[in-house]
């Protein structure tokens, strides 16, 4: 029985949520996505290296994060933008929202 969510949508939404907290928690807002690799798993979404990168590719579309590769390596930034939807100021279009304090 399906009633109609797209469970696929739903887990990458989540994903990019878990994503955009990873990097929030950096100092430097910064992670490569090796450690991102790693990170995901701690949340239940376990994927391949391709998978995370479509995720990122999709944040940095959105202007939640910027990336810059360097050799095989990409390196996930958080921009104020993304700072601004894991704060709750503004809500980024496929990217879970966060719950309130509280909640």
């Amino acid at each position: 029985m399906n009633l109609g969510v797209d469970w696929e949508q739903v887990r990458r939404e989540r994903a990019r949520l878990v994503i955009l907290r990873a990097l929030a928690e950096q100092l430097n807002g910064s992670l490569d996505s090796s450690i991102l690799e790693e990170v995901l798993p701690l949340s239940a979404i376990r994927e391949d290296q391709p998978w995370i990168r479509e995720q990122l590719k999709y944040l940095e579309k959105m202007d939640a994060i910027k990336l810059t590769v360097s050799e095989s390596i990409m390196i996930a930034t958080l921009t104020k933008r993304g700072r601004r939807h894991i704060d709750r100021d503004i809500a980024i279009e496929g990217v879970t929202r966060p719950p309130m304090l509280g909640e």
